[in-house]
């Protein structure tokens, strides 16, 4: 190895980085760390591949700087291939910067073929590999700094589009409602809501933007924005439906549509009035264990802006739940692709005959959740209205 001082590197912000030395040979981990401690970098030296691991789950490191051989093989550098594609399997973006033999050009190549940054060949020039890591310490960084950014903004927008949703649901005189949404991601494209516009009338909605993360989410914004005024001027759920398909035909993308359902409950006469544009039709399920789907048909909003939306009516009886959904709970897939299903919503529903929203609603979730593992591929939401 090359010992020549080295004059050319002068302090920077990047040089207090964190590296990670990995080599089973003491004199070149004493020799490595020697030399970067001396440019300013703060260093920890681990001599086996399962250490090397053991270091990335208890810290954050800038860079790892890895020998590819270790005592099983001096010379092929197996060891080094598979710890370079446990390191990427732990993280996809720290730089990994290897170190092989001279004439190992073919081991270079595939180390970096599964995910390594960089690579030097032993003996090394000092020169040479500082620039090297200097190089992917502050891509490392850069790009820390970026996600760090990204990762505040969409805290932020998920803050804000908590903000739409509603906070506490209203109190509607002889029934109980209970909802909740599950984005796939920081935020989602499902949509729900429940207002109560007069002593008798609620108006209940529950949406579904086609995509996830943030364009999805930007689009239930616009929704949600040009349906609140429309839901105050106590509109026939297809005069609604018709006015807000008008309005997100503007400004809604050829690729891209909006799945929804809108219903009036008038708790006096319990009658709901509906509208359903392309929505997954809501299920009524009685104390007996009949179920009903909810269907007016109707064309998604947002791509035809001359559709003539209809609607219909359903009596409502005591102990009834009305279960209303979007896609990501019903699609929902075990191990063996098998969808959790409308089936199995109303099966759990069938079974708690006198279960309360709350409750109903928090079984149905669980009961979701653990048929997927908890790996649900879509944003998934549920709103439960009982008539007790």
């Amino acid at each position: 190895m090359n010992t020549s001082a080295i004059t050319e590197f002068q302090p920077t912000e990047f040089e207090t980085a964190r590296v990670l030395v990995a080599d089973d040979q003491a004199p070149v981990l004493d020799a490595l760390q020697l030399l970067l401690k001396g440019q300013g970098y703060r260093t920890q030296a681990v001599n086996e591949p399962s250490r090397v691991l053991q270091a990335l789950e208890s810290e954050q490191f800038d860079v790892v700087l890895m020998d590819m051989n270790y005592e099983r093989d001096t010379t092929a550098g197996e060891e080094g291939l598979q710890l370079v594609s446990q390191i990427r399997a732990h993280d996809q973006n720290v730089p990994v910067l290897v170190m092989t033999a001279w004439g190992s050009v073919e081991l270079a190549v595939e180390a970096m073929r599964r995910g390594a940054s960089d690579f030097v060949q032993k003996p090394w020039q000092n020169h040479q590999l500082l620039a090297k890591l200097r190089e992917q310490v502050e891509r490392a960084q850069i790009e820390r700094r970026a996600q760090r950014c990204r990762e505040d903004e969409l805290r932020e927008a998920r803050e804000i589009q908590n903000k739409l949703f509603p906070g506490d649901l209203p109190e509607i005189s002889d029934y109980e409602i209970a909802a909740v949404t599950k984005p796939v991601r920081f935020v989602g494209g499902d949509y729900y809501n429940v207002v109560r516009v007069s002593e008798r009338a609620t108006a209940l909605c529950i949406a579904d933007v086609a995509g996830k993360g943030t364009p999805a989410a930007l689009l239930m914004s616009s929704l949600q924005a040009a349906l609140k005024p429309l839901i105050w001027q106590g509109l026939a759920p297809r005069e609604l439906c018709s006015r807000l398909n008008r309005m997100l035909c503007e400004i809604t993308p050829a690729n891209k549509f909006t799945s929804f359902f809108y219903g009036v409950l008038d708790n006096k006469e319990n009658r709901l009035t509906y509208c359903n544009a392309g929505h997954n039709p809501p299920i009524l399920v009685g104390t007996g264990g009949q179920a009903v789907e909810l269907n007016a048909a109707g064309a998604v909003l947002g791509q035809f802006p001359d559709w003539a939306y209809e609607q219909s009516e359903i009596q409502l009886k005591h102990g009834d739940r009305l279960l209303m959904f979007t896609d990501g709970l019903v699609e929902a897939c075990g191990q063996g692709g098998e969808p959790f299903g409308e089936p199995g919503l109303v099966k759990i529903a069938q079974a708690n005959p006198f279960c309360a929203a709350t409750s109903l609603l928090n079984r149905i979730m669980h009961g979701a959740s653990e048929h997927c593992d908890g790996r649900f591929h879509d944003d998934a939401s549920l709103v439960v209205l009982r008539a007790i």
